[in-house]
């Protein structure tokens, strides 16, 4: 600055070295040069803001040493508030009120209606904001003149707060306004939501113990917000009562209104010039029945049954004289709005179809959110619902008059309308259900005869009581819009909590905003819900009320042991950060639709597995196999489900082609049972019945021009196989050559397309490692799995080059083995551990098997890990065989294709899991998903679809671009059936587009395409509640007839089209289908119950009787007026011919 100014050095710019700590050459990490900690000992490597990076902003911020100038006069504001008028008066609520159509338009959506991701955007002057409260942020609980609050009081008393725990220091914001302005710098908000502590500015309650030096605080951080173009969102009370008025009663002191109105009237002379949105209480109910009825926050009485009804009066006085104070002094100058943040959570009914639980639903949203609304959007007074019950049971209790206070005529119209907007806080979602509720001891809670569960679809979070379930948010705006004439709302707290085990990398926090924000974006976008703005709930770690600093809700994290507090943005502040930076969540790249089509001769087809579907367990000599004795023993499969009849496509091979010609697919697969044509596993004795079969089945296909696809394996294996080891037998490699060789010989002049083995990673890992699934063996996870591995990928290359070397120049086919796999993507995209992690989930799961038969051997990740975990806990050698350079030789280059099984996509993070020897502790992975994914009937299976192009591109690039053809992909749903299966058809749009992404823009060598699966059956240890099929089989009637559902014609659809018409060249022939009989058809009555039916076939066979008669009576009146019409006309020939 000296050599600009004095001795005019041209200077152009200043760069400081470093932004943060790094590695520097020889001193490695010794020296330090950021004005960021980077803690290299932590894998998240967070940064932390030094004292030097505060310091820097400032200079920055000044354009060198001068003092920053602040206008006073709010022009720097952001957003600009009109004048606002009182809100008209609406009729009260209805008991249970007209908002009950929330409930009849959302409750009955489906799990998928209900989490499908919205895409959009807010409009340009949303106002996305952070929050905070003087008490949990500040400290300095007795600086500079500042006096006790009953916070400071209740946690001086020991035993009241988890370890004790107190606000006196909490984040030190009192001592660290630049800290604090500096991450609302970065983070780019539009608003900062805070709170005025009314002891600082007025230590002893009144205006006459005015502290100046808690107004100056409050004025510097006003200014600095504004100098940062940070719209000041002002509470006036956030809990922190001065102890010298709770000494009067507090709140329960009709004198408060006055005093209240008081230090308000100071706040708005004070800071109103600048301050332009006012929230007068927050969560007024906490103060009123946590604080007055159970007591469990200050000031801690326990009066139930009365005092909070006094309290919530009082407040609700002091909130209307605060609000006329500011519209009659205050608003024609300055402008701005004023209004009370409330709270609640959603609350959903039983039963949606049961009048009694809507009403006990509403009951309790209008004792929380309609005790202080109602008041105040309605009409001045309580809710009917409160009024009611309240007074019925003071009057069942022996009382002269109801516990509930009234409101004068006057108090009622000062109090209506005094809120410019509606602000509100919520968290959670809960369910009512309705309750005769004791009458003694009264009690608020037992006034509303409701009792509250949580929802079963949430998700639990570091606070029991607040498990997160967003698509609550939705409907809570919903029932605002619809219960308080469509008001403007700001969401002025919203956000979870963490334990403290989690300190930057808040995944969970992620997960929570991402959804909650998404239902918000809902509500306004498709709702029409007035929403203006977003507040998030914390800032930062902060003292957590009753849980002390046991839990986090903040967007940075605080480090409460360390004398300064340090403030470490976590990865959900660069989440916000970009969600405000978008202004809501626009359509990805990745998720926008491409229209095209799949190459001339694309195979289409749709898969099945014969224990899946086939039935005839013992059927015309046919053997055991693994899965006729796992599934007969207990407590293997759900419901105790089998295979024995499944969906007796044994007996049904028309019916089947049937559906396979109304999907218009030009392939099918379907997997041959070896124990059906191999009753022992063995060539001793060949069961022609069985081959018979298969050959009936082939011929119908072919004679329908649909080209078969055999697997060989589809995991039932002979159990006499079994009972001498089964996979984890070497002999098994050649007993499966033979079998091979059988099949081969029989069939293969009519199969062309030949799968070895379907998914060797579930046989390996599912049914050797896990033990849920057949053979169910778990007891040896650490080696089991990869000596099934080893045999499974043996006997495949045997089976190859048995195919190669005996019957490809006769037959033409091709053979190949199908793999499958996940997706994995890191949990935490900032992190080399997590995409490490990622990568091993991958080469774990579909390396494990490709790259010994693309590339000849396991993967060294695979190999170097399991050798070197394994001499670590003190073995010889590698629990991981070895092949043999001659098995590496053979085993090489044995594929003609890459079958590829793909469903979804996982999140994976680096996880150690110490000594333990199994195969997720060799991949060193943990997984989750996101919260955000849609479902399916399955836990694993979320619909994300962009992974699927994704790991097509990897197979590419990791393979040689090998020819792919797609052999399973599809979707599971459970509970009733709905043939209306919207969600499938959602899924198969975009996944298939996702293949055609990968095979139009990258080149992917995709010659296939295949879902699964053609009907709903026995989906393994499952049973048969997990449904993936485009038709469904009716299993209350035994001929188990096939519906298709509206998947099965939008697939077809695809497959006719080859893939996706631009539907801005208008509607193309392809997507109009010859008429099939579908699910409006006559198949309604197949989806009866069983009474049901009985009756409709009655009324049928009733109405078929009538058919009948009233024929017979027709044809007759016919044949008598055909004889005499035949009669009449050569009457009319002879006349004529006269003539």
């Amino acid at each position: 600055m000296k050599a600009i100014l004095l001795d005019s050095v041209a200077v152009q710019r200043f760069t400081v070295q470093s932004l943060i700590d790094g590695f520097e050459g020889p001193q490695g990490y010794s020296e330090r040069y950021g004005l960021h900690y980077v803690n290299f000992e932590d894998p998240d490597r967070p940064r932390t803001p030094k004292a030097s990076a505060y310091y820097f902003s400032q200079v920055i911020e000044r354009n060198g040493f001068g003092e920053k100038t602040v206008t006073s006069s709010g022009q720097t504001i952001a957003t600009r508030y009109q004048e606002s008028s009182r809100r008209v008066s609406l009729p009260p609520s209805e008991v249970p009120s007209k908002s009950k159509v929330v409930w009849e338009k959302f409750s009955p959506q489906s799990r998928f209606q209900k989490k499908l991701y919205h895409y959009g955007t807010f409009p340009e002057d949303f106002q996305w904001g952070v929050s905070t409260s003087a008490y949990q942020i500040e400290g300095g609980w007795d600086a500079d003149g500042k006096g006790p609050s009953v916070w400071d009081t209740f946690t001086h008393t020991p035993g009241s707060i988890k370890n004790d725990d107190t606000g006196d220091v909490a984040c030190d914001s009192y001592n660290k306004l630049e800290e604090d302005l500096y991450m609302l710098r970065a983070l780019k908000v539009k608003a900062y939501r805070f709170s005025l502590s009314w002891p600082r500015i007025f230590p002893d309650g009144y205006r006459t113990s005015l502290n100046q030096k808690g107004v100056d605080y409050y004025n510097r951080l006003i200014d600095g917000l504004i100098a940062n173009n940070i719209t000041p969102m002002v509470t006036l009370f956030h809990w922190d009562l001065p102890q010298a008025l709770q000494d009067i009663d507090g709140w329960d002191n009709v004198a408060m209104i006055e005093i209240f109105n008081d230090y308000a009237d100071f706040c708005y002379e004070t800071f109103g010039d600048r301050v332009k949105f006012w929230m007068t209480f927050n969560e007024p109910f906490v103060t009123s029945w946590v604080g007055y009825g159970p007591g469990i926050v200050p000031p801690n009485i326990k009066s139930p049954g009365d005092a909070p009804y006094r309290v919530t009066h009082n407040i609700l006085k002091a909130h209307a004289k605060a609000y006329h104070t500011y519209d009659d002094k205050y608003r024609k100058t300055q402008h701005g709005l004023v209004s009370i943040s409330l709270n609640t959570e959603w609350i959903e009914p039983l039963d949606v179809n049961v009048p009694r639980e809507i009403a006990a639903a509403d009951r309790a949203l209008q004792f929380q959110l309609g005790w202080f609304a109602h008041p105040i959007f309605k009409n001045g007074d309580y809710p009917d619902a409160m009024k009611w019950q309240v007074g019925n049971k003071s009057e069942l209790q022996g009382l002269a008059e109801s516990r509930l206070p009234t409101f004068t005529e006057e108090e009622k119209a000062y109090i209506q309308g005094t809120a410019d907007v509606f602000c509100l806080n919520t968290y959670s979602a809960r369910q009512a259900r309705h309750v005769t509720a004791r009458l003694s001891p009264r009690s608020y809670e037992y006034d509303q005869d409701i009792a509250a569960d949580d929802v079963s679809d949430s998700q639990a979070t570091a606070m029991k009581e607040l498990r997160a379930a967003a698509w609550g948010l939705r409907r809570l705006l919903n029932w605002i819009k619809e219960e308080y004439g469509d008001p403007e709302i700001y969401i002025t707290e919203n956000g979870v909590s963490t334990d403290t085990s989690i300190t930057v990398d808040d995944t969970d926090r992620i997960f929570y905003l991402k959804t909650y924000i998404d239902e918000a974006l809902k509500a306004h976008n498709l709702d029409a819900v007035r929403l203006k703005g977003y507040t998030a709930w914390s800032l930062m770690d902060n003292f957590e009320w009753i849980n002390g600093y046991s839990v986090g809700f903040g967007l940075h994290h605080v480090d409460f042991k360390h004398p300064d507090r340090p403030r470490t943005p976590k990865r959900s502040t660069h989440y916000y950060y970009k969600v405000m930076r978008d202004n809501g969540f626009p359509l990805p790249e990745e998720e926008k639709p491409l229209y095209g089509h799949f190459r001339e001769g694309f195979a289409w087809s749709v898969a099945t597995a014969s224990y899946q579907i086939e039935g005839g367990w013992r059927a015309d000599g046919k053997g055991l196999s693994i899965w006729d004795t796992f599934a007969h023993t207990p407590l293997r499969v759900g419901n105790d489900d089998t295979g024995d009849i499944a969906c007796d496509s044994y007996n049904k091979i028309s019916e089947d082609v049937e559906m396979l010609k109304k999907l218009k697919v030009s392939h099918y697969r379907f997997s041959i049972s070896w124990p059906r044509i191999m009753p022992d596993g063995t060539t001793s004795t060949i069961n022609e019945a069985g081959l018979n079969y298969y050959h009936r089945l082939v011929d119908a296909l072919l004679k329908a021009n649909i080209k078969p696809q055999a697997t060989l394996y589809h995991w039932d294996l002979p159990q006499a196989l079994q009972n001498v080891r089964g996979w984890e037998n070497d002999t098994i490699v050649e007993r499966f050559k033979d079998y091979a060789d059988v099949v081969f010989k029989s069939l293969g002049d009519k199969v062309k397309f030949w799968i070895t083995i379907n998914e060797p990673y579930n046989v390996a890992n599912i049914g050797h490692g896990y033990g849920t699934a057949a053979p169910g063996i778990s007891l040896r996870p650490g080696t089991a799995p990869y000596i099934v591995a080893h045999n499974l990928i043996k006997a495949h290359a045997e089976a190859w080059h048995l195919y190669n070397d005996k019957y490809r120049a006769t037959q033409g086919g091709i053979v190949g083995i199908t793999i499958n796999s996940d997706w994995a993507e890191p949990r935490n995209p900032y992190k080399q551990e997590d995409y490490e992690a990622a990568r091993r989930v991958v080469e774990f799961q579909i390396g494990w098997f490709a790259h010994p038969v693309f590339n000849g051997d396991y993967s060294d990740v695979m190999k170097n890990r399991i050798r070197e975990r394994s001499l670590a806990a003190g073995q010889a050698k590698s629990r991981l065989p070895e092949f043999t350079p001659e098995e590496v030789k053979r085993i090489k280059g044995t594929y003609d294709y890459f079958g590829f099984n793909h469903y979804t996509t996982i999140l994976a993070f680096n996880l150690d899991y110490k000594n333990l020897q199994h195969y997720d502790a060799d991949r060193g992975a943990g997984t989750i998903h996101d919260r955000s994914w849609l479902d399916s009937g399955s836990s694993w299976l979320k619909v994300t679809p962009p992974g699927f192009r994704t790991i097509l591109n990897f197979i590419k690039n990791e393979y040689g671009n090998p020819p792919i053809y797609i052999t399973e992909n599809g979707i599971s749903e459970r509970g009733d059936m709905d043939l209306n299966d919207i969600h499938r058809i959602h899924y198969y749009e975009n996944y298939i587009n996702q293949a055609l992404k990968a095979y139009l823009l990258d080149d992917v060598d995709i010659r296939g395409y295949t879902a699964w699966t053609l009907m709903d059956n026995l989906e393994w240890a499952t049973g048969f509640a997990e449904k993936f099929g485009l038709f469904y089989v009716n299993r209350s009637d035994p001929s188990l007839p096939r519906i298709p559902k509206k998947s099965a014609t939008h697939y077809a659809t695809i497959i006719n089209c080859n893939g996706f018409p631009d539907p801005s060249q208008g509607p193309h022939e392809c997507q109009t289908l010859e008429p099939e009989e579908g699910p409006e058809g006559n198949h309604k009555f197949l989806l009866m119950s069983a009474p049901d039916a009985e009756v409709a076939l009655y009324v049928l066979f009733s109405l078929t009787i009538a058919g009948v008669i009233t024929v017979a009576i027709i044809t007759y009146q016919c044949i008598k007026v055909k004889k005499r019409s035949k009669h009449l006309s050569e009457e009319h020939i002879k006349l004529s011919k006269v003539s």
